[in-house]
């Protein structure tokens, strides 16, 4: 979605933050490869491979090799991946830049992270705010494909956790709507 078309949704500059902006526009990087942790396995898998997976079922051969020995159910797997989080995309940049947001992407950031931690809750606001930007739906699919550099760490063993906390920031965002609600 380019910036204009964020524009036409209502979603003027003070509220998209500016990360999102600076990488969107510029076409930077995107999340290529992931490397998938499970117990003492880690594979690195590329994002195009997690999706074709997560969209159809089809497993390439060493996914299907990880999956088989971190004895993790596939069709879980998937559900994880897939499974949306309606959110307002306004309302979640705003949410993400307070003081409650800055903590939920602290603990998110424990499960989908860099090899460096270096700047990991700033660019999982990115990834969540790009993944709302084009339908105002969460998946940790849309994040890993949306999450600003070339390789990023999910932590399997904790993929449920991840989602949970996503649906986490859902409620925190109902919340804040019905504050607002209140005060108009």
């Amino acid at each position: 979605m380019s910036y204009k078309k964020l524009l036409k949704r209502g979603i003027g500059a003070a509220w998209v933050t500016p990360i999102v902006l600076v990488l969107w526009s510029s076409g930077a990087i995107a999340a290529e490869q992931v490397i998938l942790k499970y117990n003492i396995f880690e594979r690195s898998v590329s994002v195009a491979e997690l999706t074709t997976f997560a969209e159809t079922g089809k497993l390439s051969r060493d996914l299907k090799a990880y999956i088989r020995a971190s004895k993790q159910d596939p069709e879980q797997i998937r559900r994880t991946l897939t499974d949306k989080v309606e959110v307002n995309v306004v309302t979640l940049d705003r949410v993400l830049n307070s003081i409650v947001g800055n903590v939920a992407l602290e603990q998110l950031s424990q499960y989908i992270y860099t090899s460096s931690r270096k700047a990991d809750p700033e660019a999982m606001r990115a990834a969540l705010v790009l993944s709302a930007a084009e339908d105002n739906t969460i998946s940790i699919l849309e994040i890993a494909q949306n999450y600003p550099t070339e390789e990023i760490y999910i932590d399997g063993d904790r993929l449920a956790e991840t989602y949970a906390q996503i649906l986490l920031l859902r409620g925190g965002l109902d919340n804040l709507l019905e504050r607002i609600r209140e005060v108009l």
